[in-house]
């Protein structure tokens, strides 16, 4: 099968496309024919080796850990699944080589979903990592309808999926972003606030009272801004900074795969509560320029790879 690989830690240059072996498929597992693979910064991020010693690696890596696809073949103790089936899942193994950027790959069970109705492949595959992200954080929080929710990089790819949720979910929400992203924001109920200095005060004009939740999925300054602004009784999660969990009581969140979580994005979606939005599709021979786009940081929406 045709896959891009790397067999060393760099820059996007070590992207090669490859002629690997067909995945065995363990019996808890399924064979996937992908259609289309998610870009996350966490791909990039793995390439260049930032993140070793905290996943076991084993070159060479196939990367990637959101996939949409068709099932092809199943594991022996697979009955939630059939040959045929359209899914989509954040395929993330226990350690770090036969990912998504490949035409077939077997991921667990656990890792998957039956695909949203509603979406394309490649809309499909732009959901999962930064979907669960949002979903997961805002169950560990216990958001409740009628809060008033500050989340930091609202209009990143999980923040975009963040708020929707929460609007569904009849929370107020309060989002910091650049100003070119503003309309965006409006356009899915966010009231948007500029971030960097004079946040505080922008976000008191609001919320005289403060915020009873705080979701950070991107900020340099979250101690500070949560101290000024956080309700009595409020709680924060972050995506990326432990002083949420370690200084301000709250919590650190890394995301997991879980079908049932990818169900309940599967419903959202196709109720219309939650949008997809995709960026730029990027064909399996471009997965170099979808990294090096989606490690630039300015994209808005996703950014896919068709295979």
């Amino acid at each position: 099968m045709r896959a891009i690989t790397y067999d060393r830690y760099g820059g996007s240059d070590v992207l090669q496309l490859t002629d690997q072996p067909e995945p065995t498929v363990a019996p808890d597992s399924v064979l996937v024919r992908v259609r289309a693979a998610g870009v996350n910064p966490v791909d990039w991020k793995l390439r260049a080796g930032y993140l070793d010693g905290l996943l076991d690696v084993q070159f060479p890596v196939v990367p990637g850990w959101d996939v949409a696809g068709v099932v092809e073949r199943v594991g022996l103790d697979v009955p939630e699944l059939a040959v045929g089936d359209e899914v989509y899942g954040y395929a993330r193994k226990d350690w770090v080589h036969g990912g998504t950027f490949a035409e077939l790959v077997a991921a667990p069970v656990r890792t998957l979903a039956r695909k949203p109705a509603s979406l394309t492949f490649e809309e499909a595959a732009a959901v999962p990592l930064a979907g669960l992200t949002a979903y997961q954080s805002i169950e560990r929080v216990g958001v409740a309808a009628g809060a008033t929710v500050l989340v930091h990089a609202a209009a990143g790819g999980v923040g975009q999926f963040a708020v929707q949720i929460l609007r569904a979910r009849g929370a107020r929400v309060v989002g910091t972003a650049s100003e070119r992203n503003h309309a965006y924001l409006r356009g899915l109920g966010v009231e948007p606030v500029t971030y960097g200095d004079g946040l505080v005060e922008r976000v008191r004009a609001l919320a005289p009272d403060g915020v009873d939740v705080v979701l950070d999925y991107g900020t340099d300054d979250l101690v500070t801004t949560t101290r000024a602004l956080l309700a009595d009784g409020g709680t924060v999660a972050s995506i990326t900074d432990v002083a949420a969990r370690d200084e301000l009581g709250g919590h650190h969140v890394w995301v997991r795969p879980s079908t049932a979580d990818l169900d309940a994005l599967a419903r959202l979606i196709d109720d219309g509560a939650v949008k997809v939005d995709v960026a730029r599709v990027f064909d399996l021979t471009e997965t170099a320029a979808a990294h090096d786009l989606v490690a630039e940081g300015h994209v808005r929406g996703k950014v896919v790879v068709r295979v």
